[in-house]
């Protein structure tokens, strides 16, 4: 987990330094967050405004973005436990996140088998009437 950080945070600074060489640009660090995660945010914006459209339509649309809403806090709040875990001197590892949102799929498995069977039922007795 801790070498994926640091291989991030090279990315980021050979970015930040082919931007300075290559268009002269001599931005702040906070500068240079304000351009790029702008950018990113924008253009993920319209991504992710375009696939919510299309999910909208669906029937269980509802479900569908309930699930990538948790997941996507579950993703934060599992890396945020291993920076904390890194930060007092624990053991920070990436195979502890992924296991941990692996359980959370596995628990969420099981709701939509339990709620498959109760509609099932529940249709099954609505023909039988």
């Amino acid at each position: 987990m801790k070498e994926v950080i640091l291989l991030l945070a090279d990315i980021v600074n050979r970015i930040h330094d082919a931007l300075i060489e290559r268009f002269g640009l001599t931005m702040t660090d906070k500068q240079l967050h304000f351009w790029v995660i702008g950018i990113i945010g924008i253009f993920a914006f319209f991504i992710v405004y375009f696939f919510f459209k299309l999910i909208a339509s669906m029937k269980w649309s509802i479900t569908i973005l309930s699930f990538i809403y948790t997941f996507t806090m579950m993703v934060v709040l599992v890396f945020a436990i291993e920076l904390q875990q890194a930060l007092t001197g624990g053991d920070m590892e990436f195979a502890d996140a992924v296991v941990g949102l692996w359980g959370f799929l596995v628990f969420f498995f099981i709701y939509v088998v339990i709620a498959l069977i109760i509609l099932a039922v529940i249709k099954f007795m609505r023909r039988k009437k």
